[in-house]
């Protein structure tokens, strides 16, 4: 995802997107795309300080990363009380075995 995100962006080469993913587990696209929209406020700041454009570097959007909350722990906290307490005819049991509370159906 962060590699779509990037598409067309001024990115250094030495970006390692496995190592950014790991970073950002749980974060959505929309996480990430503020990762993104960070990292390059960063980089036009100094780029305006150099008096040159910078590309993004790895360093950069590891620290935007940081700045970020992932939005998906909040509503899958919410989304596994109603699961748990209000799971009438199941209706939320996918959610439970995606949160790995209770084992799919065979």
């Amino acid at each position: 995802m962060l590699g779509v995100l990037l598409q067309g962006k001024p990115v250094a080469p030495s970006i390692n997107l496995r190592k950014l993913a790991g970073q950002t587990a749980g974060f959505s696209g929309a996480d990430l795309q503020a990762v993104v929209d960070v990292a390059i406020e960063t980089r036009l700041r100094e780029s305006m300080k150099a008096g040159k454009p910078l590309p993004l570097e790895h360093a950069t959007l590891a620290e935007a990363a940081g700045k970020v909350k992932p939005s998906t722990r909040e509503w899958f906290a919410t989304a596994k009380n109603y699961a748990l307490y209000s799971n009438e005819g199941g209706i939320y049991d996918d959610i439970l075995v995606y949160l790995g509370i209770k084992k799919p159906s065979a």
